[in-house]
């Protein structure tokens, strides 16, 4: 049975999302519709190609993701299908696939041409949902489609990195439920680039000198439970999709506030990585070879 998914800015009051869900049911009375979200900031690609590329690959192989944002077909605005990691996904070619096609290559994009057969102001509706339907009857791309080489580029999906090679300069991407500030600094990148060195991640008038592997680990547990004071201290993780994160303990911006909130932090807001290289030891004042372990030292 085939699964399609929903991921818009159309939020829960209207009835947008309803009426694209009785469009697929009409076409599909068996198919399985999932919602993965319906309140992406309007018009914010960042926000949603982050949500899509954590949540996509949950789905089996075969399920077909339709993304409903800044998705009105113009000449700088066409829309497109993609077969991507065994997925499928249909919308607009406006930069919002760039994050997932920056890791993984498209098996298969093909710019979609049925507009002639439908008169529509309401394409998710009546362009998307007939090319999700296609697909998911075992339709080919190539039908609804002509092939072409590329997608267009989203900006600032990638970190910037200085010449040589001590600074990334990275941007706020999204900000969750918790108001965590999620990056485009992705832990391979990082890795790739810190090699072993100390560093310093900057945010604002705040700096961190340490990387998390997880919330909890800013806790220290030997502490009796009454006397740790741990919720809202700040702290920076990589998060379950593996991207930076400035976070706070336990946040609550009605109580102890969010890194959002507190650093004062928003989309395409600056984060950077400092990278710390020892200095030398000047010629003629290195330690005899006698004293280079400190248990030598006595």
């Amino acid at each position: 049975m085939a699964i399609i998914t929903l991921t818009t800015d159309f939020g829960e009051k209207d009835h947008f999302a309803g009426a694209t869900k009785g469009a697929i049911y009409s076409e599909l009375p068996d198919v399985n519709i999932v919602d993965i979200s319906h309140t992406i900031s309007p018009f914010n690609i960042p926000e949603a190609a982050y949500i899509i590329q954590n949540a996509y690959s949950s789905f089996p192989e075969g399920t077909i993701h339709i993304i409903g944002i800044d998705s009105e077909i113009n000449p700088d605005n066409k829309h497109i299908a993609i077969k991507l990691d065994g997925h499928y996904f249909i919308c607009a070619n406006n930069g919002i696939m760039s994050m997932i096609c920056s890791e993984i290559a498209p098996e298969k994009i093909v710019e979609i041409n049925i507009h002639d057969k439908i008169q529509t102001s309401f394409p998710v509706l009546d362009v998307f949902v007939k090319v999700a339907c296609h697909i998911a009857r075992g339709g080919t791309l190539e039908v609804i489609g002509k092939p072409i080489p590329e997608i267009k580029p989203i900006k600032n999906i990638v970190p910037y990195i200085n010449d040589d090679k001590t600074q990334i300069v990275g941007s706020v991407i999204y900000i969750d439920n918790y108001g965590n500030v999620i990056t485009n600094i992705k832990r391979n990148f990082f890795e790739t680039i810190q090699k072993g060195r100390d560093f310093e991640v900057s945010a604002r008038h705040y700096t961190f000198k340490k990387i998390y592997q997880k919330y909890s680990d800013i806790v220290n547990f030997e502490i009796p439970e009454n006397k740790r004071n741990d919720e809202g201290r700040k702290l920076v993780v990589f998060n379950s999709g593996d991207f930076l994160e400035i976070a706070v303990y336990k946040s609550n911006s009605a109580t102890v506030g969010s890194a959002s909130t507190l650093l004062g932090l928003g989309v395409m807001d600056a984060v950077s990585i400092s990278f710390i290289t020892p200095k030398a030891t000047p010629k003629g004042m290195e330690l005899p070879e006698v004293f280079t372990k400190a248990s030598d030292i006595n």
